[in-house]
C-alpha cells in the first residue's frame, strides 16, 4: 500500500491518513530528544530531568483532556493488556532512556548511546513478524545484520575494528549501553503490542502513560542523590521537551494503532541520522568518521 494524502482523503480514509502523517511528525520531534535530555540531565541528573519533563507532559495531557471534555470512562473500555502491558513498557522505556543518556561518560558517548537506542526500528520489524504475523522480506536477515554491523562500527570508532576493541569500549561504561539496548527492545515491544492489544476504535492511553511515567521517575528520584536544580535554562528545556514528548508519543501511538505501520516504521530508520545531526549541533560535538559511517550503515541495514 503506497501512502498518498490525496488518495486517502478521496477514499474517506481520513483517520488512517492523519495517523500515518502524525507518525512522521513524531519521528522529527524524537530527533531532538537525546540532545535536550542530555543537556537537561547534566544540570539536574537523569531521573530529575525525566521527572520534570514527564510531569510537565502529564499536566499538558490532563489539560488536553479537560479542554476536549473527554470522558474519563473512555479509558475503562480499553483492553487491560494494552493499558497495563503497554503502559508498563512505556514507563520502563522512558526510565531506561534517561538513565542511558544521563549516565554517558561525556557528550561524545551520548551520540553512541543514542544510536544504540535507535536499534528499535529494526527490532520493531522483527517483533511484527513474530507477534503480528507480518510477511518477511528476503532481505530481512542481511538487512538486520547490516544494522548490527552499523552499531558495531559506532561503538568501535576511533579504534581498530575488532571484537576486543568492541568489548573494551563497552567495559568503560557498560551500564549506559545496556540501558540503551534494553530500552530499544522495550520500545519495539511497545510499538508492536500496542497494535496487537488495542481495540479497534477505542483510542489510546498515552494521556495516562505520560503522567504515570512522571510519577514513576519522581519516585525513583527520591532514592537518588540528585538535587532539584532549577534555572531559566532548565525550565525552558523541560517545557520544550515536555511539549515535544506529548505530541510525539500521542502521534506515534495513533500511528501504531491505526496508521500505515510499515511506512511509518520505514521512515523511522532516518531517526539515527536526524538525531545525530541535532545532537552534534545542540551539544556542540564533532563526531568522528566512524560514527557517521556506522550511522549510515544502521539506516541502510534497517531498510
Amino acid at each position: 500500500m503506497k501512502f498518498s494524502w490525496k488518495r486517502s482523503l478521496s477514499q474517506g480514509n481520513v483517520n488512517i491518513s492523519w495517523s500515518t502523517g502524525g507518525g512522521l511528525v513524531a519521528i522529527v520531534l524524537w530527533s531532538t530528544t537525546v540532545a535536550v535530555a542530555r543537556s537537561l540531565s547534566e544540570q539536574t541528573g537523569p531521573l530529575t530531568a525525566g521527572a520534570y519533563v514527564y510531569l510537565i507532559g502529564g499536566l499538558l495531557c490532563l489539560l488536553q483532556l479537560g479542554w476536549r471534555r473527554a470522558p474519563m470512562r473512555r479509558f475503562l473500555t480499553l483492553s487491560r493488556r494494552y493499558v497495563f502491558g503497554c503502559g508498563s513498557l512505556f514507563v520502563l522505556y522512558t526510565v531506561l532512556l534517561f538513565l542511558a543518556v544521563g549516565s554517558a561518560a561525556d557528550r561524545q558517548q551520548v551520540l553512541e548511546i543514542g544510536l544504540v537506542n535507535y536499534l528499535w526500528p529494526a527490532a520493531t520489524i522483527l517483533f511484527s513478524l513474530l507477534l503480528l504475523h507480518k510477511r518477511a522480506s528476503l532481505l530481512l536477515v542481511p538487512g538486520t545484520a547490516l544494522a548490527l554491523a552499523g552499531e558495531f562500527l559506532v561503538i568501535t570508532q576511533g579504534t581498530r575494528v575488532s571484537w576486543q576493541s568492541f568489548w573494551g569500549h563497552l567495559q568503560v561504561n557498560p551500564a549506559a549501553y545496556a540501558f540503551a539496548f534494553v530500552g530499544a527492545v522495550t520500545w519495539a515491544l511497545y510499538s508492536t503490542l500496542a497494535r496487537r492489544w488495542s481495540r479497534p476504535g477505542a483510542g489510546g492511553a498515552v494521556e495516562l502513560f505520560i503522567p504515570a511515567t512522571g510519577l514513576a521517575l519522581l519516585g525513583l528520584r527520591f532514592f537518588s542523590t540528585e538535587s532539584f536544580a532549577w534555572s531559566a535554562r532548565v525550565a525552558g528545556e523541560a517545557v520544550v521537551l515536555g511539549v515535544c514528548t506529548v505530541l510525539a508519543y500521542s502521534l506515534w501511538d495513533a500511528a501504531m494503532r491505526k496508521g500505515h505501520l510499515s511506512l511509518v516504521v520505514a521512515c523511522s530508520y532516518f531517526t539515527p541520522l536526524l538525531s545525530t545531526l541535532v545532537s552534534c549541533l545542540y551539544l556542540k560535538v564533532t563526531p568522528g568518521l566512524g560514527l557517521w559511517v556506522g550511522s549510515l550503515t544502521l539506516v541502510i541495514g534497517s531498510f
